[in-house]
């Protein structure tokens, strides 16, 4: 029983523990029994008990991780190897893919459909201004604390999803689905700075909480607010657009680039206030952001822009409890900020780490600009400092500026990782040829890509998998094997 007087599986109250959610349980029980006939598709042979578990990593990197996840997901599903995934899981923009995806149900069974659509949509007319602000007004309105991520998502993240997604995690998810279980990541902003808990939250159709702590919520009762384990008052489901601009909120520690995100904030506020069916109720809201604008372009030192200029706010779910297995930071705030992982490491790995999930196989495609190699070196260093398995990993200094499009690192007692750089010496041809690529498909583009530089970019993300498929399949097989042993 918890605080509550409740089951812990029941709605409305805080789950603590390192079990997995018992839907999820459900889910992989029968997913596996799918992926065991994918093996035997594919020539392997074993039990249902020795299928091994196989996450995908999606890393971050806006539209280009977006794109290059789609273009790598059709080459997976033309290989025939996606049926062998159980998780798929990503960080800021492979979440827009993601997200895009799982509104169809059952995606993977019709991906050349689904791709085409996606396409068309991202190459197609932006959402209009009449229906952003209208939409921006719902989320103002209807919500207790509004944050910088909501203007994100809306004057931002649509500019490329080219869509307002009101659907929400739940609604996209069906527990027969024949998908890989998806995973959103976000950061607990300031754990991330106090380093006073472990930061990682994942967003799940069933849970929203704290991967490595155990501590979690129902997601549709996620930033609800909660007093000692228990809800008391509801707040609207986040829905997708939301959640997106949750996971790929670049710019809530500042960056270089960040200026343009303001800029698009002060037209908005600005000449697009004088829309037909603006009323009184809309000046409220028009002020925030004036104000927010004014105090960025013109800090006062009389005013506290931490706070002002918030980021992913949302009810802390821990608040007021007292349990010895949540670290006491987590219990004492009201609110906490929930920002972009790819701010402290651009890829999802700590989703698929948790020893209940028991990963044999982390498939890792990364998109990150700069050094090819950060997520997986970090990852390494991170799991070392808290103690969870992980493969040690070398790279030889010569790769990091002509990385290859294949690394696998293994060890004892460890997941396997194949890691997959986006640009690489196969795929572009040479060093000349990765910056070429990368000229065209910066992160922080102003524009949104053309349907050329889209079908051109999912081409060359496809290459990383069709030119290595049988190697893929060979640690399939040898993930397997091991299992056996």
């Amino acid at each position: 029983m918890d605080a509550c007087g409740s089951q812990p599986w029941e709605s409305g109250s805080v789950r603590i523990g390192h079990s997995l959610n018992k839907n999820e349980v459900e889910f992989v029980a029968r997913r596996r029994k799918d992926v065991l006939q994918s093996l035997k598709k594919l020539k392997i042979t074993c039990s249902e008990d020795e299928v091994p578990n196989i996450a995908l990593l999606g890393s971050g990197g806006g539209e280009r991780a977006m794109v290059g996840l789609l273009g790598s997901l059709d080459q997976l599903k033309e290989a025939g190897l996606l049926d062998c995934v159980l998780y798929l899981s990503g960080v800021s923009g492979s979440t827009w893919c993601m997200a895009s995806l799982y509104q169809e149900p059952d995606w993977s069974t019709k991906l050349e459909t689904v791709k085409g659509k996606i396409v068309q949509r991202l190459s197609g007319p932006a959402v209009s201004w009449t229906d952003a602000f209208a939409k921006l007004m719902k989320y103002y309105n209807e919500k207790d604390l509004f944050s910088l991520t909501d203007a994100w998502a809306v004057i931002a993240v649509t500019e490329i999803v080219k869509e307002i997604d009101e659907h929400t995690l739940s609604d996209q998810w069906g527990q027969k689905s024949k998908d890989p279980f998806p995973i959103y990541t976000v950061i607990d902003k300031h754990s991330k700075q106090s380093q006073e808990a472990d930061p990682w939250l994942e967003i799940t159709p069933y849970e929203a909480g704290y991967s490595l702590i155990g501590a979690f919520v129902e997601t549709s009762n996620f930033g609800s607010k909660f007093e000692n384990g228990c809800k008391i008052k509801d707040q609207p489901e986040m829905d997708m657009l939301y959640l997106q601009g949750l996971c790929s909120s670049a710019f809530a520690e500042g960056d270089a680039h960040e200026k343009f995100f303001w800029e698009q904030i002060k037209e908005f506020s600005g000449s697009k206030s004088q829309l037909d069916n603006l009323d009184g109720c809309a000046l409220p809201l028009m002020n925030y952001l004036r104000e927010r604008v004014s105090h960025y372009f013109s800090p006062s030192k009389d005013v506290d822009l931490q706070n002002l200029l918030t980021w992913g706010r949302n009810y802390n779910f821990l608040y007021g409890m007292k349990d010895k297995a949540v670290p006491a930071a987590l219990q004492e705030s009201e609110t906490r900020d929930y920002i972009d992982a790819g701010l402290l490491l651009n890829s999802p790995y700590f989703s698929v780490l948790r020893e209940e999930r028991d990963i044999d196989l982390i498939i890792s495609l990364d998109f990150s600009e700069g050094d090819p190699f950060t997520t997986v070196t970090e990852a390494a260093e991170m799991c070392k400092e808290r103690k969870i398995p992980f493969p040690e990993v070398n790279i030889p200094k010569e790769e990091v500026k002509k990385p290859k499009d294949f690394y696998v690192f293994n060890g004892q007692n460890t997941p396997t990782v194949i890691h997959i750089p986006l640009f690489n010496v196969v795929n572009c041809g040479g060093e000349v040829g990765i910056k070429k690529w990368w000229d065209t498909y910066t992160t922080f583009r102003v524009t949104p890509y053309s349907a050329k530089e889209i079908t051109d970019l999912m081409e060359v993300a496809g290459k990383n998998i069709t030119n290595n498929k049988e190697k893929l399949l060979e640690q399939i097989r040898l993930a397997t094997e091991k299992k056996q042993l």
